[in-house]
């Protein structure tokens, strides 16, 4: 799904680890020695202090105590459910429909946004699909998080923001894997129809789409889809969560990538050869 995108978890869990650094330096120890007394392995110690990976109650529970810090358990707890808080559970969400996922708390930030950079790596974006390809894909979300069935307003919801792409002074630069055009929701009817509505973006002036092709040599594989609002906001989605990445450093990382990814893709008469040779393979 290319839905809204929660607030993000990177920042905040980057401040607690550097301020579990804080505690253990403060206490005299090296990350070896914190690892030996709590019983964990050393790396562990180093990705939880960089932000890499989330400690649990018991870890700081632990840590505290090594470093004669009780006073500030309960502190750090706190900031633990911060860094939990900031991923936005699909599931949760999705209890009112997808509706609400897909909802106007989006509005705003699709209106600002100037440029928009998306990647996408096995699907076609959403403000490029058809009523029908967006209500095969949407279907199985309310399958998976077992939400209400509102997949007529969550379609409209969809197909009314498409309004934005012809609206004055916003462009899109899309880079798209090869696989988001073979990668079927419904059926070859419908898997047609939403490759010929991405013939049709390609002639939009304010529309660059360029695919990367199967079984090319290239420089860079991206782990997940992702879009780049300007330069301030990156969102990504897991299957359970929609994250939203706005640390300076952390977005301008996403834009080198997407860069990187450009120089592998095909623009023009060549991308538009790869959507019309995957139209002929579904006609035969």
């Amino acid at each position: 799904m290319t839905t809204s995108p929660s607030s993000s978890a990177q920042e905040a869990r980057r401040a607690l680890g550097a301020r579990l650094r804080d505690v253990r330096k403060d206490a005299g120890l090296s990350a070896r020695q914190l690892a030996a007394v709590t019983g964990q392995h050393f790396t562990r110690v180093s990705k939880i202090e960089n932000g890499i990976q989330s400690p649990t109650d018991q870890d700081i529970r632990d840590w505290c105590h090594a470093c004669a810090a009780e006073d500030q358990i309960a502190d750090l707890t706190a900031a633990l459910r911060v860094v939990d808080s900031a991923y936005l559970e699909f599931r949760r969400e999705s209890r009112a429909g997808l509706k609400r996922v897909l909802g106007a708390h989006t509005q705003q930030r699709y209106q600002q946004t100037k440029v928009f950079r998306i990647y996408e790596h096995n699907v076609i974006p959403g403000l490029f699909q058809t009523a029908e390809y967006s209500g095969a894909m949407l279907s199985f979300w309310i399958r998976f998080l077992g939400a209400p069935n509102d997949i007529g307003d969550a379609v409209a919801i969809r197909m009314e923001r498409q309004r934005i792409l012809h609206r004055g002074g916003k462009r899109f630069v899309v880079v798209l894997e090869e696989q988001a055009l073979r990668t079927w929701f419904g059926d070859a009817t419908v898997q047609v129809g939403q490759l010929g509505r991405l013939l049709e973006l390609m002639s939009a002036p304010n529309i660059s789409i360029g695919i990367i092709p199967l079984m090319i040599k290239r420089a860079a594989v991206a782990s997940a889809g992702f879009w780049i609002f300007d330069d301030d906001l990156v969102a990504l989605e897991t299957p359970t969560a929609s994250i939203q990445v706005t640390q300076p450093a952390e977005c301008e990382m996403y834009a080198r990538m997407f860069e990187v990814l450009k120089q592998s893709a095909v623009y023009g008469r060549d991308a538009r050869a790869l959507v019309l040779k995957v139209l002929a393979e579904l006609d035969a």
